[in-house]
């Protein structure tokens, strides 16, 4: 999942090598918190929070295949 979420956003933002990725696993839920640069912070927002729910929508797909939920936070 976090190879999924780091291939998408490597492709959005500008400063890919400030792209950070940490995953909290427990029983049936697993939160992963992305960091980026304050200056692709926005794009990684969009417009009204669209990036930002695609990216949200993506991870509840993939995860729904291994019956497992997922969240994604974005941190600043």
């Amino acid at each position: 999942m976090k190879d999924l979420i780091k291939y998408i956003v490597r492709a959005l933002v500008d400063h890919p090598e400030q792209i950070e990725i940490s995953e909290t696993t427990g029983k049936q839920v697993t939160i992963l918190e992305l960091k980026v640069a304050k200056a692709d912070m926005g794009k990684i927002i969009g417009k009204q929070g669209r990036n930002a729910r695609a990216l949200q929508v993506i991870v509840g797909a993939a995860s729904a295949k291994v019956k497992k939920r997922t969240i994604l936070e974005i941190i600043e």
